[in-house]
């Protein structure tokens, strides 16, 4: 709950204050360039630190006849206005310690002081700078309500700046140059708060009252003005601004301005007569002017320039992880009372939901009812016959905030017949307390005398599709439900779309339902044979999956036809020279293995990948390929010919064709039975199986390899998987 309130009060905050803070970010970056750019003709002493006023009035009052102001401004520039030896008006940067002119004061810029005006009030006078200064306290809430939810992440102060793991770019780059970024944005927020309530007059307004200095009695002695105590003991850096007496006149003196203190001067003995301390309300507001506009160091300059355009990056990227974690929406197509497949998900950005969906959506196309909810949202669900639990852990052990009641209600609503569950934690080993809710839900249901455990506990690391694919596997074969089994189909989806052009095509019949496309990818593509292309044949977020051969470079596919599908309908759509947006996916638990026999297995249009391997293989490679089709079609003869010139070419030892439908009337099974011990010798010997087509075809495929193993091997096919000897691309 308090996670959800620090959470909403930021994100609050930001909506109310964003535009604000981007016209004020982006002014404030631009002042922070020009007050570095002042620094840039310098007029600044060597030594300025440690020049002393003794040292520089006696100087100045060699080389000008009149002096009539001295002032220090926050570059250390010292600026003398006077006249000079021929009765010149001088006003203009010397230098203190030989009394040489520098070079003249430079106006701002129209451009600058049109900048000004508006990072101070968008030109809206006394209204502008309420709301400007409105802004500067919200930016500090910002910050607060920001430094909350990061201490809430790694769990303690202490581990503020301990390592972050990056699930994103905005996510990650929020939190990161939130840390670095967070002393020069508290600075700016609260210097801009400070110096509004100072323009409203909420503090008490100064006036420097001296009191009354008596003329001396007798004409007094002019002293020598470089031994006057006062004079020796300040330095030029502390001082603002000193005016000088108009004559030699006892009751004319030196008015000293320093940082915290105004002072009158005897102008012949450099006595203190009268000393004024500023309240510490205009201390503070020198101070807050200097550290909101880096005017004093450019360093800070710099620092503040960064700090203006990193908040226009927070945010952009506070955005960014809001839309993400509403990007993803549950749709559900049956009712909590009607389902029999309950998947619960408790995810902070939303990442986690995306491997729920992927799983729901399929139980849905097979006609199950499947129903997929918060964890939060967890209660009696009469039919349910699996439950599913899809769960991230926040920070470090706690749960997400849509499943901080999930516990409590597990307790409290007792299912009303036995249900199996499974639990899938997702996180992040670089953490310590890795997949710790997960583990406290599986505790949780174990202990229920409802729930019965189909699956073990499994983890994912790092929202690893290989690693998720592991529980897929074994949740369909305990549950008797098809799933895919391909990495690639549960990984992110890019955004970036490359342009692809149709290069070749054959078309479809009403003896040949299969088609072959060759496409030409942007030169950059990198991809292989046994990679995937992603289309999106509706422009929108559905998504489907193609194994490709890489031939001469291009991508080659062998699509079926179905009437109703799709994607297949899409790609029969396509005509030579037509272009559409797509993507390559690697696809790297499915590419061909180096140096190491290779078996390679498939149906129908599951043969294309193993044709662009068979093709990029080396001379002499000890591959074979088993592949069933239902009978022969001039496609498949087509593939017999390339075929055939490959084991001419010495890059195929053999192929074997099953036609159920004709001809030796067998499947791809019959063919594997023949080969048993031909198989069992190749797995035995450290080769590798490879299986693309239906996902029927592979679980009968897989059933008939083990009964080899086991009986030839003595080993289950089991074995050969956890080697990587069994790689396999099924849908």
């Amino acid at each position: 709950m308090t996670l959800s309130i620090w959470r909403y009060a930021h994100l609050a905050l930001a909506l109310i204050s964003s535009l604000f803070l981007v016209m004020a970010s982006v002014t404030g970056a631009i002042l922070a360039i020009d007050a570095i750019q002042e620094k840039m003709p310098s007029y600044r002493a060597a030594n300025f630190n440690e020049i002393t006023v003794a040292q520089t009035i006696p100087v100045l009052k060699k080389n000008f006849s009149e002096l009539s102001e001295l002032e220090v401004d926050h570059n250390g520039f010292v600026r003398l206005k006077g006249f000079d030896g021929e009765g010149n008006e001088v006003d203009a940067y010397v230098d203190p310690t030989t009394g040489k002119i520098l070079g003249k004061p430079i106006e701002k810029s129209a451009f600058i002081e049109w900048i000004t005006a508006l990072h101070r009030s968008m030109f809206l006078k006394e209204t502008g700078r309420l709301m400007v200064g409105a802004v500067s306290f919200l930016l500090l809430l910002i910050a607060i309500s920001g430094v909350a939810l990061i201490i809430q992440r790694q769990r303690s102060l202490a581990k503020f700046f301990t390592k972050v793991v990056k699930e994103y770019f905005a996510q990650y780059y929020h939190v990161i140059t939130g840390r670095l970024m967070l002393i020069p944005v508290l600075v700016i927020a609260l210097t801009g708060t400070y110096l509004c309530m100072v323009r409203f007059q909420l503090f008490p307004e100064h006036k420097a009252e001296h009191q009354e200095i008596k003329a001396p009695n007798e004409t007094p002695v002019q002293q020598k003005i470089e031994d006057f105590a006062l004079f020796k003991n300040t330095k030029l850096a502390e001082v603002k601004k000193i005016a000088f007496p108009f004559a030699e006149d006892p009751e004319e003196y030196y008015n000293f301005k320093l940082g915290d203190r105004e002072l009158m001067v005897d102008q012949f003995s450099g006595k203190v007569l009268s000393e004024v301390k500023y309240p510490t309300t205009l201390v503070l507001e020198n101070l807050s002017l200097d550290l909101h506009t880096g005017r004093t160091n450019m360093v800070w300059a710099g620092i503040l320039g960064i700090a203006c355009l990193n908040i226009l990056f927070f945010i952009y990227s506070g955005f960014a992880i809001t839309l993400k974690r509403r990007a993803t929406k549950i749709k559900n197509k049956h009712k909590t009372s009607d389902a029999e497949f309950i998947l619960l998900v408790g995810t902070e950005n939303g990442s986690t939901l995306r491997f729920a969906n992927a799983i729901h959506e399929q139980l849905i196309a097979q006609g199950k009812t499947s129903y997929l909810a918060q964890l939060n949202q967890y209660q009696v669900f009469p039919k349910a016959k699996h439950l599913l639990v899809f769960t991230s852990t926040y920070g470090l052990g706690d749960p997400p905030s849509n499943a901080n009641k999930a516990l409590q209600l597990i307790d409290k609503f007792t299912q009303k017949h036995p249900v199996n569950f499974s639990v899938i934690g997702f996180g992040s080993r670089a953490y310590p307390d890795f997949c710790e809710f997960a583990k406290q839900i599986d505790e949780k249901l174990a202990a229920q005398a409802w729930a019965k455990p189909l699956t073990e506990l499994h983890t994912v690391d790092d929202k690893s599709p290989i690693q998720f694919v592991q529980w897929v596997r074994t949740w369909s074969e305990q549950a008797s439900i098809e799933l895919a089994t391909t990495p690639a189909l549960y990984a992110k989806k890019p955004k970036g779309l490359q342009k692809m052009m149709v290069l070749d095509r054959t078309e479809v019949s009403a003896t040949e339902q299969a088609f072959i496309l060759t496409i030409r990818t942007p030169t950059r593509t990198k991809f292989t044979s046994g990679d995937l292309l992603a289309i999106y044949p509706a422009n929108d977020s559905r998504e489907r999956l193609y194994s490709v051969a890489k031939c001469q470079g291009n991508v080659q596919l062998v699509v079926k036809l179905h009437p109703s599908g799709l994607g297949s309908s899409y790609l029969n759509n396509l005509k030579v020279g037509d272009t559409f947006k797509a993507r390559m996916v690697a696809n790297e638990s499915f590419h061909q293995p180096k140096n190491k026999p290779l078996a390679m297995i498939a149906n129908g249009t599951g043969i294309a990948p193993f044709l662009g391997m068979i093709l990029q293989s080396r001379k002499n490679a000890d591959n074979h390929l088993y592949v069933g089709f239902r009978k022969e079609t001039e496609m498949i003869k087509q593939h017999k010919l390339f075929l055939d010139q490959q084991i001419h070419n010495h890059k195929l030892k053999n192929y074997q064709i099953a036609f159920s439908r004709e001809q030796n009337h067998c499947y791809v099974m019959d063919l594997i039975h023949n080969d048993a011990s031909f198989l069992a010798l190749l797995l035995s010997n450290g080769g590798v199986v490879m299986i693309c087509g239906s996902l029927q075809m592979q679980q009968d495929v897989e059933k008939v390899l083990n009964e080899i193993c086991v009986k030839i091997n003595g080993k289950s096919l089991t074995y050969y998987k956890e080697k990587g000897q069994l790689l396999t691309d099924c849908y």
